[in-house]
């Protein structure tokens, strides 16, 4: 069947090759394991039950996961061992099971997590995403996932285009976040402040890029308002297989505290800020070609 998950739209029929992604009709799981490197609201004391997938529709040339992006590191799961994973996963108190990177997998993680929640799965679902992503992907999930993570990464399609490979991007993914809101609203927590229901939008502050930064806040006021829960990165780590400029040199503490002040200055009533401590390959876990917990 011809491919169109994605926005990429490439056809590829995925039981023949692999698609722009890498992905082919398998799915290919590179961690699943209790992660505490996300927000406070996803990590909590208990961990994220966090499933990493191998492949992605975008790509980015500075991605600190970009050992997986080429789809083939990680091992083959069917979908009935998928939703076993989640069961697993709830099983050693994950305050929820986190899909990272889960589009180019979408029919086979929908029906493993219909099957999950058949047979017992009662955390919170999350989908955390790039946001490249069609209206229709996300509709798909609809019912089953309980919060979304999107990134924004850009809104200068030259930027998109350099770094992702996608002039398209800001349009696309304002859409897709769009959806997202539509289907469980701005994110809400426990007493225990613990995530269980909506969206919150990330937005990884690159080197040089402020002037987008501010860009993009401008654009998640305008159409998602101040109350809109916003994740301000400063994690941006500078990978040896990236020498573009300027994403070969760590962002300086000016620059995120400029990218912060103005956020501060639009309004926005519910943000989450890092420390530029925060910089390094902490935020890369270990892949492996074999999944155990």
């Amino acid at each position: 069947m011809a491919c169109s998950i994605c926005p990429r739209n490439c056809k590829i029929d995925r039981a023949a090759a692999a698609g722009f992604c890498g992905c082919s009709s398998v799915v290919r799981v590179a961690r699943a394991a209790l992660h505490f490197d996300e927000e406070p609201c996803i990590s909590g004391t208990r961990g994220s039950g966090t499933i990493f997938f191998s492949g992605c529709n975008l790509k980015c040339i500075f991605c600190q996961n970009y050992v997986l992006t080429d789809g083939t590191h990680g091992e083959i799961f069917s979908v009935s061992r998928l939703a076993e994973m989640m069961l697993k996963l709830q099983d050693l108190g994950a305050h929820n099971v986190n899909l990272v990177t889960p589009t180019p997998h979408r029919d086979a993680i929908v029906d493993a997590l219909k099957a999950a929640k058949q047979d017992g799965l009662t955390i919170p679902v999350v989908y955390n995403t790039g946001s490249y992503e069609t209206v229709e992907t996300v509709r798909a999930f609809e019912g089953l996932v309980d919060i979304f993570l999107p990134d924004l990464k850009y809104r200068d399609p030259r930027l998109s285009l350099r770094f992702s490979h996608a002039s398209d991007y800001f349009d696309v993914a304002i859409e897709a976040i769009a959806e997202m809101f539509r289907q469980v609203g701005p994110m809400v927590t426990d007493g225990d402040g613990i995530a269980v229901k909506g969206v919150r939008i990330r937005h990884l502050v690159l080197p040089g890029c402020v002037f987008d930064t501010r860009s993009v806040l401008d654009a998640i006021r305008n159409r998602f308002g101040t109350d809109c829960p916003v994740s301000l990165m400063s994690q941006f780590t500078p990978i040896p297989e990236c020498t573009v400029k300027p994403l070969d040199r760590p962002l300086t503490r000016r620059e995120y505290d400029s990218a912060l002040d103005y956020c501060i200055s639009l309004g926005f009533t519910n943000v989450y800020s890092q420390e530029l401590s925060s910089v390094g390959r902490i935020f890369t876990p270990p892949f492996s070609d074999h999944v155990n917990l």
